[in-house]
């Protein structure tokens, strides 16, 4: 049984620790919280997780960490866990865009020999734009199509009026380290599909809210040697957080599998 380490509790968080509640292969055995939360995760847990403020907490180290807990989680504790030799999963892939951090999180890894796992999250075909980016890729363009409530508590703030929207609207345009600086929360998707391809400068990214969709909608289109790609997701949001796909936390869940399990794709 593998014993797993959840950087945050929050509605990614506890989806991925409810989906893992049957595994014989995996399982969270600590949790860290901030100071402030810390103490009610650890009532709602009980006993059979132990929940820390700090890794060096932790009463021994787990097999695998997974990071769902945002941006500055990345920066603050992954890459003391790579370090010490503990391969981690990474949900917030925007954290990349930030200059440096890749380069930290690469030395910090090479020093433990551990391993940097980034999931997909809500978007598809990330295997292929990686496969396809072999052989030089040309462009790249990704379009985020959002409820307006899936813009609550974001720069779109200042652009529109989410709450009385009729129509769609583009919220931004630019690149995909800009999208990711902006809209942290958000451009998870954008950083991986841009990591996945052709970089942060060269990735075009759109972002609509749009009172005529339902679901988080995932649009990549790339032309390359290989031909051309057009791929669609829409996905339902957590109940929790609009702000993200159900399918981000799921990717989170495959990507344990894919280390428990005995055949894995």
């Amino acid at each position: 049984m593998k014993a797993l380490l959840l950087i945050g509790y929050g509605a990614m968080g506890r989806t991925v620790h409810g989906e893992l509640g049957s595994s014989t292969r995996a399982r969270v055995e600590f949790v860290l919280e901030t100071v402030q939360r810390s103490e009610s995760v650890q009532r709602e847990l009980g006993a059979a997780v132990k929940v820390v403020q700090s890794i060096d907490q932790l009463p021994r180290l787990p097999d695998l960490a997974l990071e769902c807990a945002g941006h500055e989680a990345v920066t603050s504790f992954v890459p003391d866990l790579l370090r010490k030799g503990v391969d981690t999963v990474i949900a917030s892939v925007g954290a990349l865009a930030e200059e440096g951090v890749p380069e930290r999180l690469m030395r910090a890894a090479t020093s433990g020999n551990a391993q940097i796992i980034l999931v997909p999250g809500a978007i598809a075909g990330i295997d292929v734009l990686s496969a396809a980016r072999i052989r030089p890729l040309a462009s790249v363009t990704y379009t985020g199509r959002k409820p307006p409530q899936g813009w609550l508590g974001t720069p779109a703030e200042k652009k529109v009026d989410l709450r009385t929207l009729r129509d769609a609207a583009v919220i931004f345009e630019g690149n995909a380290r800009d999208a990711a600086h902006l809209y942290p929360k958000n451009a998870n998707v954008a950083a991986m599909v841009a990591l996945a391809g052709i970089g942060m400068e060269r990735t075009r990214v759109v972002l609509i809210a749009d009172p005529a969709v339902t679901r988080n909608t995932h649009t990549v289109h790339a032309v390359g040697e290989f031909g051309e790609l057009e791929l669609k997701v829409a996905n339902d949001p957590l109940p929790a957080n609009p702000k993200t796909s159900a399918l981000a936390a799921y990717s989170i869940v495959r990507a344990i599998n894919n280390r428990v399990e005995a055949m894995v794709i």
